[in-house]
Order: structure tokens, then C-alpha cells, then sequence
């Protein structure tokens, strides 16, 4: 046999033993192998993860007045001298003691609420409740819901820390007055009637007392 032939036909053979091997290595694709392994994306820049800042805005603050404003900062005083004081808990609890002092002074139940009206305050309402009987007259009301509460100011005497809250109330209620003869002569037990009052409570900073005292109900 001719070498050039012979030749081609070593390398022939060399050609298909390699191809086989190959073959066996690699495998066969069928067309329901997964593909390859998507290649990672590019960088896009730094993690857009968020950070908590220290000295960040105060948002039981900032959900009620202004950031930046003297009431904010007259807050933030309050809570650097009582840890423990929240805006919007206290908001809630001058929405309930909204509804309980008009309520006291409508009823003329007096003594309920008198632990939390400044003394002035409540001479003033022993006065009206005293005007009413001296001319037969009675209350007869039912309240229905505070319909706005925002809170307008906030002070903080540094010398005393007196703190006081301006707020204004909205409320619903209904409300007849009736002559000793039991006729309504004033309002309607139907009829809701919308009362705006802007009241301002005070109370001593990291004090024992507790309590809140209204004192001033100027509408």
C-alpha cells in the first residue's frame, strides 16, 4: 500500500477515536437539557440597601407639626426630659379626655372631672353649671365623636419644664336644653350639632403626677 495512503488512514482513524472520546466526555444535547448558567449581571453601583441614621427625623413628631419648627424642637425637649413620652399616645389620650370633661360639664357631673381642669377652669364651669340650675334649666346631651383633633403648639418653659399643648377639637354631639317643664327650649336630640373648642393642657416635665391639666378652653 502506498505511504501517503496509509498515512491518511492512520490519521483517519486517529480523527474518529477522538471524536468518539470526545463524544463520550461531553455527552449529547436532546434539547430539554437546561442551558447554561446565566452569566451574573454587571455591577450596578453600590447595594441600595437602607440605612438607619442616627439623629434621623423623629416621625412622632414630624406626623403632628413641622420638623424644624419651635414646636418640634419644644417635643423634643419633652421627650429628652421624659424618655417615655409619646405625641401620638398622648394625642389619643386628649381625644378621650375631650369627650369626658364636655361630657362632665354638659351632665354637670363635675367631680369626675375636676382632677384635671386647672382651678380657674373649674370655677368657671361650677359657675355655668350653677347658672343653669338657678334658672331650672337642663342638659340633656349625647356625644357623638371627635370629628378633627390636630395639634396647633407645643412650649416647654426650660426654667419649670411646664410643657403645654395647644389643640383643636372638633366634636359631634347632640344636645337639647330643657325648662323645668321638661320642653327643649334650646338645641335637638336629633340634630348633631359640630363643636369647635381649641383647649391647651399643661403639665410639669418628668413630674410623678401623671395628669394632664386643662387650662385654657378658649374656642
Amino acid at each position: 500500500m502506498n505511504s501517503p495512503l496509509l498515512q491518511l488512514l492512520v490519521l483517519a482513524g486517529i480523527a474518529v477515536f477522538l471524536i468518539l472520546r470526545l463524544k463520550n466526555v461531553l455527552g449529547t444535547r436532546d434539547g430539554f437539557e437546561p442551558g447554561p448558567s446565566q452569566a451574573p449581571l454587571p455591577d450596578s453601583g453600590p447595594s441600595r440597601d437602607f440605612e438607619v441614621i442616627e439623629g434621623g427625623p423623629d416621625f412622632d413628631i414630624t406626623d403632628h407639626v413641622e420638623e424644624g419648627t419651635p414646636a418640634a424642637e419644644a417635643l423634643a425637649s419633652m421627650k429628652r426630659l421624659e424618655p417615655g413620652f409619646n405625641v401620638t399616645e398622648f394625642l389619643g389620650g386628649a381625644r378621650g379626655a375631650y369627650e369626658m370633661i364636655v361630657m362632665g360639664y354638659e351632665n354637670g357631673e363635675l367631680d369626675s372631672i375636676q382632677p384635671f381642669l386647672a382651678e380657674d377652669i373649674y370655677d368657671s364651669f361650677v359657675d355655668g353649671v350653677a347658672a343653669r340650675e338657678d334658672q331650672g334649666l337642663t342638659i340633656e346631651a349625647n356625644f357623638i365623636g371627635v370629628r378633627e383633633l390636630k395639634l396647633l403648639d407645643a412650649t416647654l418653659d426650660p426654667d419649670t419644664n411646664e410643657a403645654e399643648l395647644t389643640i383643636r377639637f372638633t366634636g359631634e354631639l347632640t344636645s337639647a336644653v330643657r325648662n323645668s317643664d321638661g320642653d327643649i327650649i334650646e338645641g335637638s336630640l336629633t340634630d348633631v350639632k359640630r363643636q369647635k373648642d381649641t383647649w391647651i393642657f399643661a403639665r410639669e416635665m418628668g413630674s410623678d403626677d401623671p395628669n394632664w391639666m386643662l387650662i385654657s378652653t378658649d374656642g
